[in-house]
């Protein structure tokens, strides 16, 4: 999987570019790899060697520079030849951006500038929706201790980015800490019948010490809010939306090229090929003009994301309110066509298809998978009770 590598890119196009020769690489071996058991360490140094980990970092340290709605295209390229590297990647840089969103000004060009020049690759153990990791003052220094169930690409990273609950308080600290520090272990536990190679398994934090000064966000042991925290969760949302719209332009794209290679017209059919069968035309027709519609919606809310990106210090409750409600209609609506387009393609394939070799099977099972991650009926609630109500979602950890 090694390539020389020209220049870094310098434009938005030339990055998707680069992103769609990373995808052709991953594609070689993409359905041996989904049923093998090897840690993606060879496919994250394809992302490290490509340039696409610092795409979102400071030019001036060797990254790209680049925004939010060309790192989501990237995303969907690399997913689609490979959901579980997509979703490495997306998770790498929300988590790359988590001292952004979180941090002080002074955290934010120190992380940016090492993470950029030495392209670390960011693992994550965060779930904040249970109190299972408690952080502890001591002093100059706190203490992570606990569990994680999932911690997406930790067992592949240089660095992860730790949560806990602050004992004794409300607050929520995230801090980036050494992937190989004293005290994480993990577990090689993840065996779901999708994304296979994203190493989601658990983790064990056994008395993880840092300095206080790594508190995202943090000054004198007291939080700083500000709106643009709660970004994460919209950000994070649209990284799923775009694997999940790659994932299923993949299925498209592999069925595709099979149906014009393989597949057979029906012995009862007034047409010799399969690509003139008028129901398989219709499955086609029918399947792209709805991917080509979500992605039209992905990219428009991805513009209004920079918009708010752009100004993050001055972003009001209600800009970030209304763009969860756009985000979660996104969110919907592409977890819903990528699931149909990964199960229907089946039906335009024949039964020869359903053969382990080809392994079409993978891309439903990705998408399923994922999509479980929150429920779907809540984001179409959030955006039915701004309809009839005018009520913005609150934020949380998952809205």
């Amino acid at each position: 999987m090694t390539k020389d590598w020209p220049d870094t890119p310098t434009s938005p196009d030339g990055w998707i570019s680069r992103a769609g020769e990373v995808a052709q690489l991953l594609a070689v071996d993409a359905v041996a790899r989904d049923k093998g058991d090897a840690p993606p360490v060879d496919e994250v140094q394809l992302l490290k060697d490509s340039g696409l980990v610092t795409l979102l970092g400071p030019v001036e340290h060797g990254g790209g520079g680049q925004d939010w709605p060309t790192a989501y295209q990237v995303i969907r390229r690399v997913a689609a030849a490979d959901g579980s590297i997509g979703q490495l990647l997306g998770y790498h840089l929300l988590w790359f951006w988590a001292a952004r969103l979180v941090g002080t000004p002074e955290q934010i060009e120190a992380v940016e500038a090492d993470a950029t020049s030495n392209k670390w690759f960011f693992g994550g153990a965060v779930n904040p929706r249970d109190s299972d990791v408690v952080v502890t003052d001591e002093g100059d220094t706190i203490v992570f201790e606990g569990a994680k169930t999932f911690s997406t690409g930790s067992r592949v990273s240089d660095v992860t980015v730790l949560e806990g609950a602050l004992s004794g308080s409300d607050a929520h600290v995230f801090a980036i800490v050494p992937s190989n520090i004293e005290g994480l272990t993990f577990h090689d536990d993840w065996d779901n019948i999708g994304q296979r190679r994203t190493e989601s398994g658990s983790v064990t934090i056994d008395k993880v010490r840092v300095d206080w000064s790594s508190a995202a966000g943090f000054v004198d042991k007291q939080f700083q809010p500000r709106v643009y925290n709660t970004l994460n969760v919209p950000t994070i949302q649209l990284v799923f939306v775009n694997f999940y719209l790659g994932i299923a332009r993949g299925a498209l794209e592999e069925a595709a090229a099979y149906t014009k290679d393989k597949t057979r017209a029906w012995l009862h059919s007034t047409v010799d090929k399969a690509v003139d069968e008028p129901y398989i035309i219709d499955i086609y027709g029918d399947l792209t003009s709805k991917l080509w519609a979500v992605e039209a919606l992905a990219d428009a809310v991805a513009l209004e994301a920079n918009e708010i990106h752009e100004d993050a210090w001055n972003v009001t409750p209600e800009q970030r309110g209304d763009h969860e409600v756009r985000v979660a209609a996104v969110k919907a609506r592409a977890s819903e066509v990528a699931l149909e387009i990964t199960s229907t393609v089946f039906e335009a394939l024949g039964a020869r298809a359903t053969a382990s070799k080809f392994g079409f099977d993978r891309f439903w099972r990705n998408v399923r998978t994922h999509t479980l991650h929150d429920p779907v009926a809540y984001k179409r609630r959030e955006v039915g009770r701004w309809v009839l109500t005018g009520e913005l979602p609150e934020p949380t950890w998952y809205s």
